[in-house]
């Protein structure tokens, strides 16, 4: 099965370095910029004959539509980000010193639940199970979606690869081809 895997293009959490995840933000001008330079490279792999899935957040649906203007959509929002809880849009900075956050950061951050919100592992867990009605559907499929979702889908899809999921997340606007059959891929 074909499927590819979009992250939306930057806004203005992504600039600021802020957690964000569960706050539906749109496109920053720059991210917007970058998308549309990206539409005039003539890279993007066609569409056609494919499902086109996003998460439902704004800046995943305008996304889709500066890459490839009105198309039909559907939304699973089993896709959708990580939720982080009481550190959405907050920056590392701002936190550093705040004790529930240096817990959250400390020892096994898959796994520590984000005051409010949900663990690594929780919105792997999440994702994973749309994965796979998405593949049993065996329908080939674009999803324009978030980096923690993309980042968990490879590292099931590639396992022997061993990277973790910030080594799997790809910039914004970016993201990968894989063919489910052959066990490969490509970053776009």
């Amino acid at each position: 099965m074909k499927l590819l895997l979009f992250r939306h293009g930057k806004t203005l959490a992504n600039e600021r370095r802020l957690y964000c995840g569960s706050t539906d933000l749109p496109l920053s001008d720059l991210g917007r910029e970058e998308l549309l330079a990206l539409r005039a490279s003539g890279v993007l792999p066609a569409l056609a004959g494919l499902r086109v899935i996003t998460s439902g957040a704004l800046r995943c649906r305008e996304t889709l539509f500066v890459l490839y203007g009105p198309v039909p959509f559907e939304v699973e929002p089993d896709f959708w980000e990580m939720d982080f809880g009481d550190f959405e849009l907050r920056s590392y900075e701002e936190m550093k010193n705040d004790p529930a956050y240096i817990a959250w950061i400390t020892g096994d951050n898959e796994s520590n639940v984000t005051p409010h919100g949900e663990s690594g592992r929780q919105m792997e867990a999440r994702v994973l199970a749309a994965l796979e009605r998405l593949l049993r559907d065996g329908r080939p499929a674009a999803v324009f979606t978030h980096g923690g979702p993309i980042a968990a889908i490879m590292a099931a899809l590639f396992p022997n690869e061993q990277k973790n999921r910030y080594q799997w997340q790809p910039a914004p606007g970016r993201g990968f081809l894989v063919d489910t059959e052959s066990g490969s891929y490509f970053m776009i």
